[in-house]
């Protein structure tokens, strides 16, 4: 972790959660929805994250060939990490958003199915891609998208989240895997 440094990772760590918005029972009772977007509203922050995200997978990975973004809010990560390395971006969308052809994964949620998809002529076979979403709470949709791009032909490198909501568990389900998040919370 040379130039990400580890005082500079918690002094931004620090700065994410103070930036954070917690609003509770939302989009349902029970639920602590993270809310990144007064981060994103903070120029200075949101490029800090960027470049934070961006350098942390330069060293951990290497070389990264596409940067994959989860629906919706991993989009606003991905795209401009994505830029920052040099990268493509690829989409990772909730079922029917994408024209065909698409390839597509259905998970188990605690309610129901969902299901993830991209466009697989986007994807190159051995490209190096690393998955990035705002949050990593239960595991479900991050473990679906990483089976969903391997079926695509990607090698995928490692997964990274602003926020980890460690009580959740989600990293149980991405076993094996590479996986950082900027910020752990309970």
């Amino acid at each position: 972790m040379s130039a990400v440094g580890t005082a500079g990772r918690e002094a931004l760590a620090r700065r994410v959660d103070d930036l954070l918005r917690t609003v509770p029972d939302f989009p349902s009772p029970g639920i602590q929805f993270r809310d990144i977007m007064p981060l994103l509203a903070d120029a200075a922050a949101f490029a800090e994250v960027v470049a934070h995200l961006a350098q942390a997978a330069r060293e951990e990975h290497g070389g990264i060939d596409l940067v994959a973004g989860m629906e919706a809010r991993g989009f606003l990560l991905a795209a401009p990490v994505a830029t920052t390395l040099g990268a493509g971006l690829v989409p990772v969308r909730k079922s029917g958003k994408l024209p065909g052809p698409v390839e597509q994964v259905s998970y188990a949620l605690e309610y129901g199915e969902a299901s993830v998809e991209v466009q697989p002529f986007t994807i190159r076979p051995g490209a190096r891609v690393l998955v990035i979403d705002d949050v990593l709470a239960t595991g479900g949709t991050a473990a679906a998208t990483v089976d969903l791009l391997e079926r695509c032909g990607a090698q995928v490198v490692g997964l990274s989240f602003l926020v980890e909501l460690s009580a959740l568990d989600g990293r149980s389900l991405l076993d094996g895997r590479s996986v950082d998040a900027l910020l752990a919370l309970g």
